[in-house]
Parts: structure tokens; sequence; C-alpha cells
């Protein structure tokens, strides 16, 4: 009997613009009710203005003293990884009780949980159009701070905070 479903990473293409399958994921993320043209208009508007950004910061010294430009690629793909948690809490019943079990992330779930708290975070944000929000967004997380980091932060702490139960992980 043949497949009927595929999984979505085989069938996954790589944009065309950035030739990278990390970008057309993050697209079909970023998309609501079938648009997938506004969702790739909206990130290629926000690596625009990432990219005028890196540029102005370029051309003006750096207060730690780094020089030269960054590409808006490059600062989305910083930014993902900057956003990916490495632990977080899961409930376990263990006797009777529900205790926050601290655990390593797979790679897949730390990539879509990156993707959801980059774009919450830049929809949370209101009066501006989505592209300037999403650039906002990922030009924060690529230094480390912005609403993003902000959730993995506290998930982290959570998993910092719950380390006593770490035997219960089985």
């Amino acid at each position: 009997m043949a497949k009927k479903f595929t999984a979505s990473s085989v069938q996954l293409k790589p944009d065309p613009v950035y030739n990278s399958k990390l970008v057309s994921k993050f697209i079909n993320c970023l998309m609501w009710t079938g648009k997938k043209s506004v969702a790739q208009k909206v990130f290629n508007d926000a690596m625009n203005i990432i990219s005028e950004r890196m540029k102005d910061a370029a051309a003006s010294p750096a207060k730690d003293g780094k020089q030269g430009s960054v590409e808006a690629i490059e600062v989305f793909e910083t930014a993902v990884n900057n956003v990916k948690p490495l632990l977080e809490v899961r409930s376990k019943r263990v006797g009777g009780a529900s205790y926050q079990v601290p655990m390593q992330v797979r790679p897949k779930r730390q990539q879509s949980l990156a993707f959801r708290w980059i774009i919450q975070s830049a929809r949370a944000k209101k009066g501006e159009p989505m592209s300037e929000r999403l650039a906002s967004e990922l030009i924060d997380a690529y230094n480390g701070h912005g609403g993003a980091m902000a959730t993995r932060e506290n998930v982290h702490r959570m998993a910092e905070a719950n380390k006593a139960f770490a035997h219960f992980a089985w």
C-alpha cells in the first residue's frame, strides 16, 4: 500500500530568493490562511529593512569596535539560532503528583519553537507594518534581546528552577 503523506521536510523546496529551506519553512510558519505570496512579501520586505539597518550600523562606528557589514540572511539564521531553546520543562505525573521535569529539546522542536516565538513577538507589537515588526524582532534576536529571547530565557529559567526533578526524566 502506498504512503498517503510524506514528511514536510521531504516536500519542502528551498526559497527562490535566498535558496534556503530554513527561509522556506519560516515563510510557511508566517503564512496565514494559505496566503503564501503575502508571507513571502512580508519576509522579503523585512530582509530588505534588515539589510538597510545593517548598512547604517556598519557605516557608523560600533561601540564594541566591530566593523563590517552583515548580510540579512546571516542575521536571520543567527537570530533563529540565538532563540532556539536548549532545555524545556515537561509535566510528568509520578505517584499522583505532577512535576515539571527539565528535558533537552530535540533539534526539530528547537527550530519550530524559535520560529513560533519570533513570529508571536513580532505579531504582539502593534502600530507598524508586519515587515517592520518582523525586521526589528529579528535584529533584536540577533543582538540577544527582544521578546523572543525573553521567552527563551523564561523557559531556561523554569528548567533551571526545576532541576531538582531531573531524575524523573526517563
